[in-house]
């Protein structure tokens, strides 16, 4: 998770060193900060599964039916 975290860091100096010289409206900028926008969803997804599922996350993956585990959408 620690390398995860320093490819985020030089990403992200990456990121802000090409918007310096290019723009920040340019191709370039906009591709940088998608890769330190897809490294932060990949570090984030890497803590989910880290964490623990409760007693009750577990019940509900094996009773989705449970009117307890029902998800309503507005």
């Amino acid at each position: 998770m620690s390398n995860i975290n320093e490819q985020i860091k030089k990403e992200t100096e990456e990121a802000r060193n090409v918007c310096s010289t290019e723009g920040a409206s340019s191709g370039d900028c906009a591709a940088a900060w998608d890769a330190v926008e897809e490294l932060q969803a990949e570090a984030s997804h890497q803590r989910e599964k880290e964490t623990p599922k409760t007693g009750f996350q577990q019940y509900c993956d094996d009773n989705p039916d449970a009117v307890e585990c029902r998800v309503y959408e507005d």
